[in-house]
């Protein structure tokens, strides 16, 4: 039988992921397996709120500008001090996807935007 955890264990859960973003979180948007790096925006302090198991995250849409061409594909959270990896493997698309942006096709010195991002708690 799969774990089932309750809502309030998600958000909780949840909420320990916007304690360790802290004040310096980087959401960054690369391609499939982020080989490249294609933009980053900073996330706000705090990086967001988590509600029936979903975190929200605050502050967006965001615009920036890409630092390299590619297909977005995948995405990570980090610490900008140190770049430690607090959240990896989430996707990246113009609908149903943890990040949502306004184009896939990113070129650099473009003009980006990210709609929103959310993490959703399985189970």
């Amino acid at each position: 039988m799969a774990v089932v955890y309750t809502t309030a264990v998600k958000n909780a859960r949840l909420d320990a992921v916007v304690t360790q973003i802290g004040a310096t979180g980087v959401l960054e948007v690369g391609t499939a397996g982020m080989a490249t790096v294609l933009f980053s925006v900073t996330l706000n302090n705090p990086a967001g709120t988590s509600s029936g198991g979903v975190l929200t995250f605050s502050g967006f849409p965001k615009t920036t500008t890409a630092s390299a061409s590619g297909t977005a594909a995948a995405g990570r959270i980090r610490t900008a001090t140190g770049g430690t990896d607090i959240v990896t493997g989430l996707t990246v698309g113009t609908s149903s996807a943890d990040i949502i942006v306004n184009t896939t096709t990113v070129v650099t010195s473009d003009p980006v935007s990210v709609t929103s991002a959310t993490i959703t708690h399985a189970a």
